[in-house]
């Protein structure tokens, strides 16, 4: 802030945001495609507009998606690419300190996908929800179990899995934001759940603190086959899958008959150009096995928000779900917690806290 004080109480702060500045077909992104600057920000009245409000941004959550909004191609998630020189946007919680609006007020805690990742920003009304956070429940809770990824595991068990009791069910990607919440979801249910993940002390997190009956480390037991064959000697009957490619080609060896298998995410994959992919040979196990396999955009699934969020505060209040977050400090680190999503240093959903 200019002054050090409370941003309320200022006329204009120096804010800082990443921006687009190129962008980024193959690899990991870095430093030449997005750049962080500093521009100013006023907080007088007449800068914000009727039926908007201005937001100090408290946390940031970081998502693999966030990096097929500047691969400069089509990659078939119907996401529109960020023009160059614009800020790039993600889910995020803010407070208001400046309305423009008598329905909001300045404190009032709230939260959208649609923030830009910057220290300050104004938004209008209709894009923002109110948060009136709970005993029990963080606000980076909001980001996660009740967020984006929350959401997104529940959609995948719930709506697409369908997972009934006795289930044997797999998830890839297992102690990410997604795959953490889900798997505790279908141990909820009734179901025998295995996850894979990229470290041994992953696989400790999810046997130990997460519930799941199995892991194991695909960086060690790279034979997808001999694992698949070990962890599910009955076969899966339901796969949340976050990483395509390979695993999902051995997982298709494996499913048993009427199978259903959620297409979240393919990690694996972002970072190339999609002629470089992994094709799946082996998709005539789908129509003998007669398989389910759907892909999802959770936000189809927004009008499930509030039957979701209500059954997801309950378990959280009653200890049967718990959340797990990798915490950054600070707006500079935006470019450093989204590369590590790419590798097997974070546990849990990945959040930038941007205001103390």
């Amino acid at each position: 802030m200019a002054d050090g004080g409370a941003a309320a109480e200022t006329v204009a702060v120096e804010n800082r945001e990443w921006y687009i500045a190129g962008y980024a077909p193959n690899g990991l992104p870095n430093s030449n495609h997005l750049k962080l600057r500093t521009v100013n920000f006023s907080l007088t009245d007449n800068s914000i507009p009727d039926g908007n409000v201005a937001i100090i941004i408290l946390y940031i959550s970081i998502d693999p998606y966030l990096r097929t909004q500047f691969s400069g191609l089509g990659d078939g998630l119907s996401l529109p690419q960020v023009p160059i020189n614009q800020v790039i946007r993600a889910n995020a919680i803010g407070k208001v300190i400046r309305s423009q609006n008598t329905n909001f007020s300045e404190g009032d805690i709230v939260t959208t996908y649609m923030f830009p990742v910057a220290e300050f920003c104004v938004m209008p009304i209709n894009w923002l929800q109110k948060i009136n956070p709970t005993i029990g429940i963080t606000l980076p809770d909001y980001l996660s179990c009740l967020g984006v990824p929350g959401l997104t595991a529940w959609v995948g068990i719930e709506k697409i899995g369908k997972v009934k009791e006795g289930s044997n069910v797999y998830i890839s990607a297992a102690a990410g934001g997604v795959g953490i919440i889900a798997g505790q979801l279908a141990k909820l249910k009734g179901c025998r759940v295995v996850g894979s993940v990229g470290s041994d002390e992953k696989v400790k997190l999810l046997k130990e603190e997460s519930g799941y009956d199995d892991a194991f480390n695909y960086r060690v037991e790279t034979d997808y086959e001999a694992a698949l064959n070990k962890y599910f000697p009955d076969g899966i009957d339901f796969y949340f899958d976050n990483v395509g490619g390979k695993m999902l080609e051995a997982v298709l060896n494996h499913v048993n008959q009427g199978a259903r298998i959620s297409l979240c995410g393919m990690i694996s994959e972002y970072n190339k150009v999609w002629t470089e992919r992994r094709g799946v040979r082996n998709l005539l196990n789908v129509v003998g096995k007669e398989v389910t396999m759907q892909g999802f955009m959770v936000g189809s699934y927004v009008n499930y928000f509030e039957d979701f969020r209500k059954e997801m505060e309950v378990y959280l209040k009653e200890g049967k779900v718990k959340s797990k977050h990798k915490i950054y400090d600070g707006i500079e680190r935006f470019l450093e917690s989204l590369t590590s999503l790419f590798s097997s240093s974070n546990v849990g959903k990945v959040i930038i806290q941007v205001t103390p």
